[in-house]
């Protein structure tokens, strides 16, 4: 795994690089948002979709909960990006939606929108 500091508009963020998944389950996420506080000084991460354990998508799983309430508790803010549209969830659509209206989770189709999303 690889955390690059990117800065943009003023303010940082920490973009994940990594061949294998990254975060598998509640402890790998917080793990990791420690890590890019240390390393890159700041607790805005993005993240590939694909560097997410599957079962993050699927709701009732409770891994999306988990993870991103860890997040919240941590001050840590998260844009996850990639191709979701191939999700038939109605809830799963509905949180995305839901995240991007607030401050803390964002789900945006590319990398340079999510850099663009927590440095606005």
């Amino acid at each position: 795994m690889e955390i690059n500091k990117i800065e943009h508009n003023g303010a940082f963020c920490a973009v994940i690089q990594s061949d294998t998944v990254v975060i598998t389950d509640p402890q790998s996420a917080l793990d990791l948002l420690m890590s890019a506080t240390y390393e890159a000084g700041t607790k805005n991460i993005v993240i590939d979709k694909k560097l997410i354990a599957e079962d993050f998508f699927i709701l009732s799983s409770g891994l999306a909960g988990d993870i991103l309430q860890k997040y919240v508790n941590y001050s840590g803010r998260i844009a996850i990006y990639g191709d979701f549209s191939h999700y038939t969830s109605k809830p799963l659509k509905d949180f995305i939606y839901e995240s991007n209206k607030g401050h803390s989770v964002f789900f945006v189709p590319t990398q340079e929108e999510a850099i663009a999303t927590l440095t606005r």
